[in-house]
């Protein structure tokens, strides 16, 4: 019997919340699975050198947009911002429907490298481009029992439920498109996804005025322990922060609740706003990119210049680059990790099977490089934090198998003066 592996990272510096490792540790893998984990684990048929690099669990971005061409251009592709950006599972957020999960995981899912799944939309309509076609994401637009079906059709895809919370669709139709996006969530018993923060544009009606500050307080009555609150810190009204610029008191009633919280960070981060949640207590437990094609610039002709919406930006991010913004804003880095790795994969029930490096788990692994200097975070907003440590994807592997992270629309940090 071989008992030679494959190969092995040496030199590292592992960090796994999952199993409360860190420090130094070599990590070996065979036949595309984790084999040993520590000072010592054997010999391989290849050495593959990570000194001065972190290892991790295979990162898990909680809010991509991958569907493809179905999407109009939101959707990017899957191993674009997977594998070659250094993440090894992501879950789209809302793209494919009860209508088109088929085609999700023909056209996305199958052909991926990267690990994909979903929380599909509660709208039959799926997030085709429902910033364009306001009414479509209306209660007319919710089919529960149907979407129910295709849950149970497809529970190794389908983890969750994504529906959003937000001013303009308040003003149309109240929180009925919420209770039934929930309906879905009890019936199929998977979380369901919010999204908070302004998204479609009021209705033009002079005389009718929107608090946004009721919209968070109506949410946390109709959520359970799991559900999850999305982008904390939004610059977009209706958000954790409430008009005053103070924590809104119900966020703590959801974290009271079990109610988690996604970064789901998106162009509409903002600084100023992380900081007033961050220095409340109130700490994000999974991290979600939400890059789509209205915020990441890929080069022609992979994507022609799309018109400026509420989620449009200019300043490039990724889950790295998320990352390093939570590290200058004073997170544990230990604790970052957790939310792109065992939090995450605890989110999606999928801990036995990502997540984490046991051995006999799949090989799904993520080396980043810790560099250390000066380099200037922005967000669109304008504001500016400055950071001394920077979180850079090298590599990673998907069930063993390598990919550099050389992903064309991954940032480059400006140096600060």
């Amino acid at each position: 019997m071989d008992t030679q592996s494959d190969f092995i990272l040496k030199g590292g510096r592992v960090i796994d919340p999952g199993q409360n490792l860190n420090g130094p540790m070599d990590v070996a893998v065979k036949d595309g699975k984790i084999a040993a984990i520590g000072e010592s684990v054997g010999d391989a048929k290849e050495t593959i050198n990570v000194a001065g690099r972190i290892v991790i669990p295979g990162m898990i971005d909680t809010h991509a947009h991958v569907f493809q061409h179905i999407g109009g251009p939101f959707g990017l592709n899957a191993d674009l911002v997977g594998v070659q950006s250094g993440v090894t599972t992501l879950v789209d957020q809302g793209g494919p429907s009860s209508m088109t999960f088929a085609g999700f995981r023909h056209y996305i899912v199958e052909p991926a490298d990267t690990n994909v799944v979903a929380f599909i939309s509660a709208y039959v309509v799926g997030g085709l481009e429902g910033h364009y076609y306001t009414e479509l994401y209306s209660p007319d637009g919710v089919d529960v029992a149907a979407t129910v079906r295709v849950i149970n059709a497809n529970r190794d895809l389908a983890k969750g439920i994504k529906a959003h919370a937000e001013i303009g669709g308040f003003a149309r139709w109240g929180f009925k498109v919420i209770e039934m996006a929930k309906d879905i969530s009890t019936q199929s018993g998977l979380p369901i996804y919010i999204h908070l923060g302004q998204l479609w544009p009021l209705p033009d009606d002079p005389n009718q005025e929107i608090d946004p500050d009721i919209v968070i307080p109506e949410v946390v009555k109709m959520l359970a322990p799991g559900d999850i609150l999305a982008h904390p810190f939004t610059r977009h009204p209706g958000g954790f922060v409430d008009t005053k610029g103070n924590l809104h008191p119900s966020v703590r009633e959801a974290l009271d609740k079990g109610i988690k919280v996604d970064v789901g960070h998106g162009s509409h981060f903002s600084f100023d706003m992380a900081k007033k949640v961050l220095e409340a207590g109130v700490v994000p437990h999974t991290l979600g990119a939400d890059m789509h094609g209205y915020n990441t610039k890929v080069p022609e002709p992979d994507k022609a210049k799309q018109d400026e919406h509420l989620f449009s930006g200019d300043v490039k991010f990724s889950m790295t680059h998320a990352m390093t913004e939570l590290v200058a804003l004073g997170m544990p880095l230990d604790d970052v990790i957790a939310t792109a790795t065992s939090n995450a994969a605890a989110m999606l029930n999928m801990t036995d099977e990502i997540g984490t490096m046991k051995p006999g788990m799949v090989a799904d692994i993520t080396v980043l490089a810790d560099e250390r200097g000066k380099w200037v975070l922005r967000d669109n907003s304008g504001d500016e934090v400055v950071t001394d440590r920077y979180l850079r994807p090298d590599f990673c592997l998907r069930a063993g198998k390598r990919f550099d992270a050389d992903a064309i629309i991954l940032p480059q940090l400006e140096a600060a003066a």
